[in-house]
């Protein structure tokens, strides 16, 4: 399906310029050829294991501060435990998943 410079009147009664560039086709959205390589099982992996690690921290600070008498880590501790596991998790597994080249620029 390719995008031709069309030309339709508008209310006004002038032609819209037309077009100097070209879309690109859509990249697909699996690609077959993907699940032979490594390198997407050691994402796949990386996200899950960060994931694990942050609801396992983060859930254990949260209930670590129920029914604790001596004060405990407060919502600033909560925070900061939230705050650092994503730094820290982010950090570890930029460069294994990849996420950041899918954000565009």
């Amino acid at each position: 399906m390719s995008k031709e410079a069309t030309f339709e009147v508008e209310a006004g009664g002038a032609a819209p310029a037309r077009k100097d560039y070209s879309d690109p086709p859509p990249a697909p959205l699996i690609d077959a050829n993907e699940f032979a390589l490594w390198s997407f099982y050691r994402a796949i992996i990386a996200e899950f294991v960060a994931t694990l690690l942050f609801l396992y921290i983060t859930i254990a600070t949260v209930i670590g501060t129920k029914g604790d008498t001596c004060g405990g880590v407060g919502i600033l501790g909560i925070a900061w435990a939230f705050g650092g596991m994503i730094f820290v998790l982010v950090y570890c597994t930029a460069g294994i998943s990849g996420i950041y080249r899918i954000i565009p620029t």
